[in-house]
């Protein structure tokens, strides 16, 4: 049974950096595209960074681009997420995602069959 554990969430001060983590279990995980995304209050869950099975290609969505980088550590089975000059509108549910094909970056939630149970990350001004 694939199992994703976030980590990593709290409260923050505007300005700050914080990084997240995402331990996979009950996979082969060098197989796998991962990605976050995050969930705002009230709005749709929008994708924030792929990486694909290397870690070599990446993806950015344009809510955190240029302030976060995606990486993944597969000797351990981690994936991370370094956020950078945080705003109260980063302020959200951050969730891990896995997709069983390594050589995509898909950009559609529905194509990530596994997830987290997400952390939250509130910022404040």
């Amino acid at each position: 049974q694939v199992q994703l554990v976030e980590s990593g969430g709290g409260l923050v001060q505007a300005g700050e950096s914080r990084r997240l983590s995402c331990v996979a279990s009950g996979l082969t995980f060098s197989r796998y595209t991962m990605a976050w995304f995050r969930q705002p209050p009230g709005k749709e869950r929008e994708l924030v960074a792929a990486i694909q099975w290397n870690g070599r290609t990446t993806y950015y969505g344009d809510s955190m681009r240029g302030r976060c980088t995606i990486s993944r550590d597969n000797a351990n089975n981690t994936m991370y997420l370094q956020m950078n000059s945080l705003k109260p509108e980063d302020t959200a549910v951050y969730y891990c995602a896995a997709d069983g094909r390594p050589y995509g970056l898909p950009k559609s939630r529905v194509a990530y069959a596994n997830w987290g149970q997400g952390t939250q990350v509130t910022v404040s001004s």
